[in-house]
C-alpha cells in the first residue's frame, strides 16, 4: 500500500490553526470551510523515490518538447497559445536546457499499488507553494517525520537570485489571502528585497510598466496566468513590453508553452511516431509516467476533456467506458470558452479514507529551479477543483 492517512484532527483547531497562521499559512480555514486537513498522508519512500525520478526525466522531456514548438507558428496555434504572445517567443531567449521555467508543479494520480501517471504540468503560475514548503515539514514534524520538503526553500532562493525580481506581483495583492500568501512567502524565501504589488495597479507608458507616478518596474515575479495577455485588457500592451525587453517577467514568457496541455498531446504524438527528438530512455519515460493525449475527440471511451489553458478543475469533463459524460466540473471556469481542448486517457485518482469522510488524492510535485521538490497533496472529489482541501504528504523512513 502505498498511502497511509494518520492521526486524528485536534479538537482545539483553532489553535493549531493560528500556528499556521503564524507560520505563514493564513488560509487553513476559508471562511467557513475547513480547507485544511488535520490528518497527514504518508507515502512509500520506494513510490516517492520512483515518483522524483519519474518528474527528473518528465522534465527533460517536456523542456525537449517546448523546444521543438518554439518558432513554429502552427504549433503555437495548435497549443491555443494567443495570438498576442507570438511576436515574444520568436524573439526573446529562452532559458537554457532544463530552465524554461524555474518555479513549476507537476501533478499526478497515484495509486495504492504504486501506479504512476502524470495529468498534467503548471508551469506558470502553480499555487499551494506555502502549503508544500512551509505548512507541510511543519505538520510532518508534529508525526515525527523529516519532509523532503525542507529543500524547497534553498531551490527557490537559487531560482530567484538568477531572475532577480525586484517587484512581485498578483491579482488582489492585500485582499486574496492565497495569492497574497504565496507572493509574501515567495518574497521571504528568496532572501531578496522585493515589492510587492496589486497586478491592477500597474500601467504601461509606452512599453515601460509603471506602478504607482513614478516607480518602474524592469523585472518582475508575477503571479498572472501569461494566457490571459490574450483575452485582458491590456494584454496587448503588456505582452508588447515583453517583447520589447523594456519588463522581465519570471517565469518566463516561453513557460506559457509548457503551460499548455496541447504540449502533452505533441509529445505523445512525437512518441507514438518514434521521433528522434527523444531519446529511447525518454520515449520509455514518456510510455511509462504520460497517459495518451490527443487534439482531438478520437478516444472510445474513458477519456477525460479538458481545456489547453485550465486551472483549478474549470472545464474538465469525465467520460465512461460507452463515452457518456459522467462528471463535470461545475464550480470552476470553463475557460474552452477562449482556448482549445485536449482529449486524454483518463486515470482516476486514488480514495482515501479520511476523519471526516472519502476523498479522492491529487499528488503534486513541484520542480524548482529545475529540481523535482515539494510533495502537495489536495483531497476532494473526482475532479480537483476549487473545493478540494490541502492535506499534508510525509514520506516514510525506508
Amino acid at each position: 500500500m502505498v498511502f497511509e492517512v494518520i492521526g486524528t484532527p485536534a479538537l482545539d483547531r483553532d489553535s493549531r490553526v493560528r500556528q499556521l497562521a503564524e507560520l505563514g499559512f493564513t488560509w487553513a480555514n476559508l471562511e467557513q470551510e475547513e480547507y485544511w486537513i488535520d490528518q497527514l498522508v504518508v507515502m512509500s519512500d520506494k513510490v516517492y523515490q520512483e515518483l522524483v525520478q519519474a518528474a527528473s526525466g518528465l522534465w527533460q522531456v517536456f523542456d525537449k518538447g517546448a523546444r521543438y514548438v518554439l518558432g513554429k507558428r502552427e504549433l503555437y496555434a495548435d497549443l491555443s497559445i494567443p495570438e498576442v504572445l507570438w511576436d515574444g517567443l520568436d524573439r526573446l531567449e529562452p532559458n537554457s536546457k532544463g530552465f524554461i521555467s524555474r518555479y513549476a508543479r507537476f501533478d499526478f494520480t497515484v495509486d495504492q499499488a504504486g501506479y504512476i501517471k502524470l495529468l498534467e504540468l503548471n508551469a506558470d503560475t502553480p499555487t499551494g507553494y506555502v502549503e508544500a514548503s512551509i505548512a507541510t515539514p511543519w505538520l510532518c514534524e508534529q508525526y515525527g517525520l523529516e519532509s523532503p520538503n525542507r529543500r524547497m526553500k534553498e531551490l527557490l532562493r537559487a531560482a530567484w537570485e538568477i531572475e532577480a525580481p525586484d517587484y512581485a506581483a498578483c491579482i488582489a495583492y492585500g485582499t486574496h489571502a492565497e495569492d497574497t500568501g504565496t507572493i509574501d512567502a515567495l518574497v521571504a524565501h528568496s532572501g531578496r528585497k522585493v515589492t510587492c504589488v496589486d497586478c491592477l495597479d500597474l500601467w504601461i507608458d509606452e512599453g515601460v510598466v509603471k506602478v504607482g507616478s513614478d516607480g518602474i518596474i524592469n523585472r518582475m515575479f508575477a503571479l498572472y496566468p501569461k494566457e490571459w495577455m490574450g483575452v485582458d485588457d491590456g494584454g496587448e500592451a503588456l505582452s508588447y513590453a515583453i517583447e520589447e525587453k523594456f519588463i522581465h517577467l519570471f517565469n518566463p514568457l516561453h513557460a506559457v508553452i509548457l503551460q499548455s496541455k496541447g504540449l502533452q498531446a505533441l509529445i505523445w504524438d512525437l512518441h507514438i511516431n518514434q521521433s528522434d527528438l527523444f531519446t529511447q530512455e525518454e520515449h520509455d519515460m514518456i510510455k511509462a509516467y504520460m497517459l495518451p493525449t490527443f487534439r482531438s475527440p478520437i478516444l472510445a471511451g474513458n477519456y477525460v476533456s479538458k481545456s489547453m489553458f485550465g486551472r483549478e478543475g474549470g472545464s474538465v469533463e469525465l467520460y465512461n467506458e460507452q463515452g457518456e459524460l459522467e462528471y463535470k466540473d461545475e464550480a470552476g471556469f470553463d475557460t474552452s470558452v477562449f482556448f482549445k481542448r485536449v482529449y486524454q486517457e483518463r486515470a482516476d485518482l486514488p480514495r482515501l479514507t479520511f476523519q471526516h469522510g472519502q476523498g479522492h488524492l491529487l499528488t503534486g510535485l513541484f520542480v524548482l529551479n529545475g529540481t523535482p521538490c515539494g510533495l502537495l497533496g489536495r483531497a476532494g472529489g473526482i475532479i480537483t477543483g476549487n473545493a478540494s482541501q490541502f492535506v499534508a504528504i510525509g514520506v516514510k523512513t525506508p
